[in-house]
């Protein structure tokens, strides 16, 4: 191709502006959560709240959607870059208790734990010729730091966190894989996975399950919510 023949249009065609581009449906969420606190806040009453997230469903771009927040403070706060400490790559010393409190087990068979369950501060999971399966996306955390000590010997184990929580890991494999996808939440409550271990002739695998949050942050932003709307309806 003869770069000389190009016109300037084709060699550096500038980027559309942000507020013409579509929008996502995460970009939709996030203004209907400011909508929500507006609401709870007594700037909105429930008319103008409904009125515009009916609206920002029907939006197609960004700058359709920022119509709808701009005459709020929480518009203008979100610009400023968010500021976060990343996770330490090893929990706090004397965090973590030495004695697990809850093992998981497989040799020759499967172990599955997932659901709606408690999740201790530390857990180890043995795959002797066989599979376990370790899914943290719905459980309860009761502490900010819990470790999952794998070892794995002609076996699978298989560890699923939710994507606002941080993960760590730290192991390695003997002819086998051990691979952690590293993940650092923007939330300062959020708790940290800690994954060590050995694969020998086996595999660990720990990542974050798509669309899964945790539950407890949620829940507790969702009852903030509720009780200053409860507050503002009182007056």
């Amino acid at each position: 191709m003869d770069l000389q023949k190009q016109s300037p249009q084709t060699q550096s065609e500038p980027s559309p502006p942000v507020a013409e581009l579509r929008a996502s449906d995460a970009e939709r969420d996030r203004i209907a959560d400011i909508l929500r606190e507006a609401l709870a806040e007594g700037r909105l009453t429930a008319d103008e709240h409904a009125e515009r997230v009916e609206g920002v469903l029907a939006a197609r771009t960004v700058g359709e959607l920022e119509v709808f927040i701009q005459d709020l403070p929480a518009a203008h706060r979100r610009r400023a870059a968010p500021t976060f400490a990343a996770a330490p790559n090893r929990p706090t010393i004397g965090a973590i208790p030495a004695d697990p409190d809850e093992n998981v087990v497989a040799v020759f068979s499967t172990a599955v734990r997932r659901g709606r369950w408690r999740a201790g501060r530390r857990i180890h999971a043995y795959a002797i010729f066989g599979s376990v399966e370790i899914d943290l996306s719905e459980a309860l955390f009761e502490y900010q730091q819990v470790v999952v000590k794998t070892i794995s010997v002609f076996g699978n184990v298989e560890i699923r966190v939710p994507e606002n929580v941080s993960l760590r890991g730290t192991g390695g494999g003997v002819l086998g894989n051990f691979e952690v996808d590293t993940l650092d939440s923007t939330e300062p409550d959020a708790p940290v996975v800690y994954v060590d271990g050995w694969a020998v002739l086996g595999n660990v695998e720990a990542r974050p399950k798509r669309g899964k949050l945790v539950a407890d942050i949620l829940d507790r932003v969702q009852r903030k919510v509720d009780k200053n709307l409860r507050k503002h309806l009182d007056r």
